[in-house]
């Protein structure tokens, strides 16, 4: 039997354990990779979008074409008409570009980059409906009870959802059947060679033990953030939605992740016993309304400090006061980036804490 499937089998057993939850409140996990403890939980079964999350299952989907031998780290990815039309975050490039999986890989994860999410997508499934559905038969498989994939790159769209409790199944499944990839989640930045472009978690480097996620922001999801942290031998997962900033999610993702590796798993329940609870389950939540309004924005930019920076009040988060260490990610010679190679004015960042950007609104949804 594969690792996968144990864990599939490992969370299958749901128990009766109920419990009340507010509607609507901001979903959240903490859980022991090895045990599969989950050491603090809230509303971890309302469905949410999943925005630049949904770049985890596509990571993990191609994983699995790597896994069976249809592609390699070094097979070309090519920038199609269709994946360059795509809206920011993105790396800008020319239909005809190309690169390897591997770079690819970096872009996506690291600045987040749409266009490349569907490139990928398009090598890997033959075209992006294709991969869609791969992503969707992965996630049905491995346990992903409530969470629905209609593109590869979490722009915003109708019918793309998730949950807490499915995202922390990704997570786990991802950090147990291959650990080989684990670099691409926690590296603080990649290099073109013209233009550097630092990771937008902010607890890489910064976070004791920290390794790993993903980020996530739109409008109807507020700020998401799925990290990743090992100390001491032992591994946790934590999954935040709907914060009200970068700095909030990396502040509360710290938390539960300290929380969990330095407290006693007596008593915690295992995911897979967690039955689920609350009566808007089967809704999909939009906070647009409170993320994107002009008061939000008002209070997020009050969060900055002097040099703009996203301000971070979590005592486990401290600076880097070194220059960030940045991989390579290049077009494969012969090809390149649109002249115009800027980040827009919808990527994931505007500001830093160390050159991390600050989220501003994308596209409302």
């Amino acid at each position: 039997m594969s690792g996968s499937q144990l864990f599939v089998g490992a969370i299958a057993g749901v128990l009766a354990l109920t419990s009340a939850a507010p509607a609507l409140a901001n979903p959240k996990l903490v859980v022991d990779v090895a045990t599969l403890k989950v050491y603090e939980q809230e509303d971890i079964f309302q469905r949410w979008y999943p925005a630049s999350l949904t770049k985890l299952m596509t990571a993990y989907t191609t994983f699995r074409a790597l896994k069976a031998g249809r592609m390699t780290l070094e097979t070309p990815i090519v920038m199609s008409k269709h994946a360059a039309s795509e809206q920011p975050s993105k790396m800008y490039l020319k239909p005809g570009a190309s690169m390897t999986l591997d770079s690819a890989l970096k872009m996506m994860l690291i600045k987040s980059a749409n266009d490349i999410a569907v490139a990928i997508g398009e090598a890997v499934g033959g075209s992006e409906p294709g991969f869609v559905a791969m992503m969707n038969a992965e996630a049905k498989r491995i346990g992903m009870t409530s969470s629905n994939f209609v593109n590869p790159n979490g722009l915003p769209e109708p019918g793309q959802y998730t949950t807490a409790r499915d995202l922390a199944v990704l997570a786990l499944t991802i950090k147990r059947e291959f650990p080989e990839y684990s670099a691409y989640f926690a590296y603080e930045g990649f290099t073109t060679g013209k233009k550097s472009y630092p990771n937008y978690n902010m607890l890489i480097g910064r976070f004791d033990g920290a390794d790993g996620m993903k980020t996530g922001f739109i409008c109807a999801s507020g700020f998401n953030q799925v990290s990743s942290a090992t100390r001491n031998g032992r591994s946790v997962v934590s999954v935040v939605l709907g914060a009200d900033s970068l700095g909030g999610r990396a502040d509360e993702s710290a938390r539960l992740m300290q929380m969990a590796l330095t407290a006693s798993p007596a008593g915690k329940p295992g995911l897979g016993q967690i039955a689920a609870y609350g009566e808007t389950r089967d809704v999909t939540a939009d906070i647009s309304k409170q993320i994107c309004s002009a008061q939000a924005a008002k209070v997020r930019s009050e969060g900055r400090d002097e040099a703009g920076r996203q301000k971070l009040l979590s005592p486990f988060i401290h600076e880097i006061n070194r220059p960030l260490n940045f991989v390579s990610a290049q077009l494969i010679p012969g090809q390149g980036a649109k002249a115009a190679d800027v980040d827009g004015q919808t990527s994931e960042a505007q500001g830093d804490v160390a050159n991390v950007p600050v989220p501003v609104p994308r596209p409302v949804f």
